[in-house]
């Protein structure tokens, strides 16, 4: 198909056009950024070497981290470069690629919450069957889905803007390439792309989301209606509270971000949003499960005095 494209380049305007606030976003990310790969890879590196930790919840978790630090990758360095650029330009095909790996990321991240949803539910409301329904093969088949169906959602995406006629203006009102800023510079129509963005990317977040509720609600009634013990209700509850935490955090952000039609946001909107759920929620995510779970507490202790004092062990 013959590329129509003029423009070889975008100019990304940033985060703010603030003067002299440069050198503070710059280091309030890098920080972020910083402590997200930490704790990130901290719990991915628990998840495979801890024989404690070799369960489903804890496999989806180790996902849920990779995730996050690929996905903060895909736009902070971009923008911690930003800070220190007066001008920041990106290629077309590098545009592109960050677009792509952006919502392949995102789409993954929001199904993999609800296949953690559902292993939660199994755990509790059917406990007895918990290792044959969540057999090592269902776990990769899951995971493997999640990560397929984001893929190919995110293709989907990339395909449509990429046959686009971009004549100019090249400069993208975000820190990095997301669909909806680079739809306002096309030349042509773009109706087709917003109605795609605003359908599939909404049911992409909306299915997952509806999942989870689904299956808490399930979790709920077993709880309240089957078993009577307040400390088995107490200790279920706690094992749902990290992940409904976690989902709370992502799909608020994102239903806020797709769902609703284009033309009701703002730039600085989108952008303060993108924030949350692309910067901070990754950082978020590996606290929350620490402060929450005495087995990856326990599981960091004694990684900790292994590294510290591996004469004593």
């Amino acid at each position: 198909m013959e590329n129509r494209t003029e423009v070889s380049e975008f100019i990304l305007l940033g985060l703010t056009n603030l003067q002299g606030l440069e050198h503070f976003f710059f280091t309030l990310f890098l920080l972020l950024y910083v402590a997200s790969m930490v704790g990130n890879g901290a719990m991915v590196t628990m998840a495979l070497i801890e024989p404690q930790l070799h369960t489903p919840m804890y496999f989806f978790l180790g996902n849920l981290s990779c995730l996050d630090i690929c996905y903060s990758t895909v736009t902070v360095p971009k923008m911690l470069a930003g800070f220190l650029l007066e001008q920041q330009t990106i290629s077309f095909a590098g545009c592109m690629a960050q677009l792509h790996f952006f919502h392949f990321l995102g789409s993954s991240e929001a199904v993999l919450l609800a296949v953690m949803a559902y292993d939660r539910y199994v755990a509790i409301c059917n406990a007895l069957r918990y290792r044959l329904v969540m057999s090592p093969w269902a776990c990769l088949l899951l995971s493997t889905a999640s990560w397929v169906t984001g893929f190919l959602h995110a293709l989907m995406h990339t395909v449509m803007t990429s046959q686009l006629h971009f004549c100019g203006p090249r400069c993208v009102p975000h820190f990095f390439c997301d669909i909806k800023p680079l739809l306002s510079l096309a030349c042509g129509s773009t109706h087709l792309n917003l109605t795609v963005l605003n359908i599939v990317t909404g049911v992409i977040v909306v299915i997952p989301f509806i999942l989870t509720l689904l299956s808490y609600l399930y979790i709920i009634s077993f709880l309240l209606l089957k078993v009577q013990s307040w400390e088995s209700r107490r200790k279920a509850f706690s094992t749902c509270a990290s992940h409904l935490s976690v989902v709370s955090l992502f799909y608020g952000a994102a239903i806020l971000t797709y769902v609703p039609p284009s033309s009701r946001e703002s730039p600085e909107w989108d952008m303060m949003i993108v924030l949350l759920y692309s910067v901070v929620t990754p950082v978020l995510n590996p606290v929350i499960y620490t402060l929450r779970n005495k087995e990856v507490q326990s599981a960091m202790r004694k990684n900790l005095h292994r590294k510290l004092f591996p004469d004593r062990i």
